[in-house]
């Protein structure tokens, strides 16, 4: 009995100790990835303004090849909504919500298997002749004490990005 009330403590004392750690945590957190594409910035940019292109080159698409995505709107104008249906990613979808020639904003609204909303920007930047700067952020929140966790969904985040990009990348210097 001893035993299991010293387990039983531990237990808590740890519980009670990530509770702590978790209030030092920033809630809201920004993932960003970088590259370069040896594409005019026009070119790159009319490109990653629509929408269905990320059938070609999102991991979280392709991830999936029984993804059921349906579309609402006009791609690549402000309130186009594309909305997905998947059993490995989940229900969902996202909305453009700001176009300026340089960057498209999105709101992503998470339905399964966990409800939330996120925001997304893809920046493209001319870097020089011929050549621009793409960068994909993500704009999350976890509330306390579930902040705890954004060190690994930071991770999983940076690296679907970089991907994306490496693909993304392939797919415009093909052109």
């Amino acid at each position: 009995m001893k035993i299991l009330k010293k387990i039983l403590i531990g237990l808590v004392a740890v519980i009670a100790l990530l509770l702590v750690v978790a209030i030092f945590i920033p809630t809201t957190y920004t993932v960003s990835v970088s590259t370069t594409i040896d594409k005019p910035q026009q070119e790159v940019y009319d490109y990653v303004k629509m929408i269905k292109n990320q059938e070609h080159y999102s991991v979280w698409v392709m991830q999936d090849t029984n993804i059921v995505v349906k579309y609402t709107g006009t791609d690549g104008t402000v309130g186009f909504i594309s909305s997905w249906e998947s059993k490995e990613m989940g229900v969902g979808e996202q909305q453009i919500t700001k176009l300026d020639g340089e960057r498209v904003d999105v709101d992503l609204r998470f339905k399964e298997p966990m409800e939330g909303d996120a925001k997304a920007a893809t920046i493209v930047k001319a870097a020089g002749d011929n050549k621009s700067t793409v960068t994909t952020e993500f704009y999350g929140h976890n509330p306390y004490p579930t902040n705890l966790m954004c060190f690994i969904g930071k991770k999983f985040i940076k690296d679907a990005q970089t991907q994306n990009l490496a693909n993304l990348k392939a797919i415009l210097e093909k052109k």
